[in-house]
Parts: structure tokens; C-alpha cells; sequence
């Protein structure tokens, strides 16, 4: 089982490596890069290209390690009771299974992805250490282990808002997903926009990288939010000229709302820019 790419997602020699490095060890393969890199559709892309069924954890501030196993519903067996409902008398008719152990009971390999695992709290990686290294867990309740059929491909993404432990980063495949050069922007844009015009994409990928260069910018522009600016700019017939234009009243590109994402950034794209204009 090897990742050899897809036609949908442009992943470089580095990335392909590291996919096919995880499924080799099997290890969770833990990625990380800005916001809008691609690091949730990899996951995807993946399960796609493998043929394999993918199943997703979306982490939230309040989520807990257990949620990914089960959860035990104790209010709906409480109301039941009563109600008088004959269900009541088996615990595991009220026992929610998580991600975790939908992947475990797969007949065939899976792809599992923990999406922004740095959202939850500090604690939540190491509770799910026991778990990811046995692939299996103990359900009190209806007192029954839970093993793996296959060992799932495990995806787990962060965006850097805090500092994973120790023992869950050893237990990982580590990839860091640097940010497109121009050649491998151009690729990238070509899957989602294949006959673009080339002047236009050659105009816009050089407002865009001149966007992310500005020092002292507090959101720079993801790859993302490149192809939604370059898809409003073909929806509103948006011609290489204008984004070139040296008019001091369109100093600021069109529709940069797809950009830029706080008034700052846009003030201070306002203020170099003139200036650099100024100096011509």
C-alpha cells in the first residue's frame, strides 16, 4: 500500500515520502503548516487515492479523548427509564461509539483523521497514547475490549496553537508542509483552474506573493484563499491589466476581501504599496 499522489491534490516528493514513511511504520503521521496548506484534504486525498474509507474527528476546544472511543448516554437511559422503555435494561443499547472504534470495527483498513488536534485541551493527546499504540480500548460499562480489526492509517493535523507532549510527538511520523514556491503554486492552481490564462495567474500570483511578503502582516494569505480570490477574479472577468494598474485609486487589488482579513493588513498594504508606487 503506497501513496503515489492524486490527481486532485498537489503533494511533493517530501509529502509523498512521509505519507508512505507512516504507512511503513505505522505511526500516526502528524502534519503541520499554515492554515489553508492542505493538511485536512491530504487525509482525503489519501483514503481517495487508496481506495480505503476515511473516517474524520473534527477537534474542538471542548473535546475530550473519550469522545473519539464512546460515550456513554446516561440522560437518554434515565429518560427511557421513565418512560418505562424495555431498552433500558442493556447499557450498551445507550453506548455511542466514537471515530475511533468506527476505524477499529472496519472490515479493511481505514484512513482516520484527527483534524487541529492543538485546539482541545493540553491533556487530550496524551489520554489517547494507550489507545493508539494497542489499537484497542476497554468499554466499563458493558465490559467489553474493543481491538482493531486492521491498524488504520492515522492523519492527525495542527496548526501550531500549542506545544504537543513529548510522548505523543515520539509515537508520531512528524511532516511539515512548507509553503508552495510559485513552480509548485502554478501546479496547484492548475488542478483547480486547468486553461487559466497565463498572464492572469502570472499578475495575480504576483500580487499574491507580494501580499505574503509585507512585513508586519498579521494573516497572510493561504493557498486557499488564493483560489477563492482567482475564482472571484474569472467570475467577475477580472483582466490582468487591472491588477497591474498603477492608478493610485486602485491601489488596493480587487476583490482583496479574499486576501486580506482585517482592516490592518489592509491599511498597511495601502500605506507600503502607495509608497512604493510613489518611489517609481
Amino acid at each position: 500500500m503506497r501513496f503515489e499522489g492524486s490527481k486532485n491534490y498537489v503533494a511533493t516528493r517530501d509529502l509523498t515520502l512521509a505519507v508512505n514513511a507512516a504507512i511503513t511504520l505505522q505511526r500516526p503521521l502528524l502534519v503541520k503548516g499554515e492554515p489553508g496548506t492542505g493538511k485536512t484534504m491530504l487525509a482525503e486525498e489519501v483514503a481517495a487515492a487508496l481506495g480505503l474509507p476515511l473516517f474524520q474527528w473534527h477537534v474542538k476546544s471542548t473535546t475530550k479523548a473519550q469522545q473519539g472511543l464512546y460515550e456513554y448516554d446516561a440522560v437518554s437511559r434515565l429518560r427511557d427509564s421513565q418512560l418505562g422503555e424495555a431498552r433500558v435494561a442493556d447499557i450498551a443499547n445507550y453506548i455511542v461509539k466514537g471515530v475511533l472504534w468506527e476505524a477499529f470495527n472496519c472490515a479493511t483498513p481505514s484512513v482516520v483523521l484527527i483534524d487541529e488536534i492543538d485546539k482541545a485541551d493540553i491533556e487530550f493527546p496524551n489520554d489517547l497514547l494507550r489507545e493508539l499504540d494497542r489499537m484497542e480500548f476497554y468499554v466499563y460499562e458493558t465490559r467489553q475490549l474493543v481491538k482493531a480489526r486492521h491498524r488504520p492509517l492515522l492523519f492527525i493535523t495542527s496548526n501550531n496553537e500549542k506545544e504537543l507532549p513529548d510522548a505523543f510527538l515520539r509515537r508520531c511520523f512528524f511532516h511539515y508542509i512548507k509553503f508552495p514556491d510559485k513552480e509548485t503554486m502554478i501546479k496547484i492552481v492548475d488542478v483547480h483552474f486547468p486553461g487559466l490564462k497565463k498572464n492572469l495567474l502570472r499578475e495575480a500570483l504576483e500580487v499574491f506573493f507580494e501580499l505574503r511578503e509585507i512585513p508586519g502582516l498579521k494573516k497572510k494569505p493561504s493557498t486557499s484563499e488564493l483560489l477563492d480570490w482567482l475564482k472571484l477574479l474569472l467570475a467577475e472577468d477580472i483582466s490582468p491589466e487591472t491588477l497591474r494598474s498603477k492608478d493610485q485609486k486602485a491601489i488596493i487589488p480587487p476583490l482583496h476581501g479574499a486576501l486580506l482579513k482585517n482592516e490592518q493588513d489592509v491599511h498597511l498594504f495601502e500605506r507600503l504599496i502607495f509608497m512604493a508606487r510613489q518611489n517609481r
